[in-house]
């Protein structure tokens, strides 16, 4: 066990140790630069240095190269000579091959053990987030939580969440009275976001078990801190999916864990790979939420990492929070690049040897201008940092390794088995069924009594003696003849009620009575 992580060397030649005190670890930090210049390397490192100190780590494996911690590197790595080399000039003087203790999860349950969570545990925020929902729908879905919650209506998976709308849409009118204007169509459109999430494979997140957090915070038997490595290269296919469960997983963290003030070492590190995909087009509501739990969970005694391309890519708020930074090399080829990179560079306490801003642009794969957080907690001077070489695996072990891994790991079997106990798509489907069988036996017996429905409405209705007639009319109507007797007849009757007829009337007439 040790107090400090080493990171590399720094200074002139490299000879200056540079290192990230374990004491100051759970004020977070950040490692950002551009493709290819070696923060996935950074990351290993960091991993191997938190579990050798007995930290727990997370971390979301992007690329599918991070399995490599699970296995000792090799002598006969094509990198072997040039990682004993820049161990030699860093003053790496233990270096060795080393394997870590891994955990691997994966929210397909491929690659590693099935994680998964509840809908009530990611709640209306996230949940909204997830979905990409408008003000009115948010507001219908947290209208879903408050009913489920007062109806004793557990949320566990996406067709209780389902099934519910469901149920919600068909009571608006009564929901309405108390928790406003539900409308159907933005009912239809929760709904058919739930479709698409559910076409993504977030079936598959929700769900019990659910994940528990103690799983994640465990140690081996030599006192390592287990490095838990979730499968994200198909996760990454969504990233909201993988954006929102990762900020869950923070959260969850952030409520459930006691204070504990400023600990001799963090009780778990977080990385969050690509943590862009987290911010971009967020809503205000939810950068607000991460900074919060920046701020506090610090005191829970977990360190949070943002791992991205550049530092641009977090929020200002929470970059401030960030005590602990390594950056790789950033590329200044458009006028929006080098606004980046000068505004990086003003983030360091400056080193009277060099321009930081220079250094950013100038170092080279495997390197990266350092500043680590010094006893009471002040901002160490930048360094240029030759990072120190991998004791575990570089690149990804085989999937028969990984199985092998997986069987002997103390998750094999506890979450592999989806569970489905009664919660709100029962509950809501027994009650209509309940209803169904109260309102047939109620007709069954109303019957019985001669005061079935039918009968009550033949009762309160008119009867009438005769025949059944059509509507009254003060006009009668002749009997239609379809004879040719008929035809003719219709035309005289016709005439007759015309002008010339009443004149021939009027004449007839006239003639009578003048004869008299």
């Amino acid at each position: 066990m040790t107090n400090d992580i080493f990171i590399g060397g720094g200074g002139e030649d490299y000879a200056t140790k540079q290192f990230l005190n374990i004491g100051y670890a759970n004020r977070h930090g950040l490692v950002a630069g551009a493709t290819g210049t070696g923060k996935t390397v950074t990351l290993q490192i960091l991993a191997e240095g938190f579990s050798a100190a007995g930290v727990p780590v997370f971390l979301s494996d992007v690329k599918g190269d991070l399995s490599g911690l699970a296995q000792a590197g090799s002598t006969s790595h094509k990198l072997h000579t040039p990682f004993s080399e820049r161990a030699q000039t860093i003053g790496f003087d233990d270096f060795d091959y080393s394997a870590f203790p891994v955990t691997f999860w994966d929210m397909f349950g491929k690659q590693g053990h099935p994680v998964r969570t509840t809908i009530s545990e990611m709640g209306p925020l996230l949940l909204a987030q997830l979905l990409d929902l408008t003000e009115a729908q948010e507001g219908i879905l947290n209208i879903a939580f408050r009913v489920a919650d007062e109806d004793g209506l557990p949320l566990l998976d996406l067709k209780d969440l389902q099934a519910l709308l469901v149920w919600i849409g068909e009571n608006a009118s009564t929901l309405a009275l108390r928790y406003g204007n539900v409308s159907s169509a933005s009912v239809g459109a929760i709904q058919r976001r739930l479709l698409v999430l559910e076409n993504q494979g977030a079936a598959d997140l929700f769900g019990e078990p659910a994940l528990a957090l103690t799983d994640l915070m465990r140690t081996d038997t030599d006192g390592r801190g287990f490095i838990n490595i979730l499968a994200a290269d198909q996760l990454m296919h969504s990233p909201k999916l993988y954006a929102t469960f990762l900020l869950w997983l923070l959260s969850e963290l952030f409520e459930e864990l006691p204070e504990v003030g400023d600990p001799d070492k963090p009780k778990l590190v977080f990385f969050f790979d690509e943590a862009h995909l987290l911010f971009d087009d967020a809503p205000k509501a939810l950068v607000d939420k991460v900074e919060q739990v920046a701020r506090l969970i610090r005191s829970k005694g977990v360190g949070v990492y943002f791992i991205t391309q550049n530092p641009a890519d977090v929020p200002e708020d929470i970059l401030g929070q960030l005590g602990n930074r390594i950056q790789h090399a950033l590329r200044a080829f458009t006028a929006r690049d080098r606004k980046a990179l000068r505004l990086a560079a003003e983030t360091y306490r400056e080193n009277p040897r060099f321009e930081t801003e220079d250094a950013i642009r100038d170092v080279g794969v495997g390197e990266a201008v350092t500043s680590m957080l010094q006893k009471k907690g002040i901002p160490g001077i930048v360094e240029r940092t030759l990072i120190r070489p991998p004791s575990s695996q570089l690149g990804p072990i085989d999937p028969a390794t990984r199985a092998a891994l997986m069987a002997q790991s103390p998750m094999a079997g506890k979450y592999d088995t989806r569970l489905d106990r009664a919660s709100a798509f029962e509950m809501l489907a027994k009650r209509a069924e309940d209803a169904a069988k109260e309102a047939a036996q109620a007709e069954e017996q109303a019957e019985a009594e001669g005061t079935s429905p039918a009968l009550r409405e033949f009762n309160a209705a008119r009867r009438y003696a005769g025949k059944r007639v059509t509507r009254s009319t003060s006009k009668r109507t002749t009997k239609s003849d379809d004879s040719f007797g008929g035809a003719i007849a219709s035309v005289v009757i016709k005439e007759l009620k015309g002008t010339t007829g009443r004149r021939i009337v009027r004449g007839i007439l006239g003639g009578l009575f003048k004869g008299r």
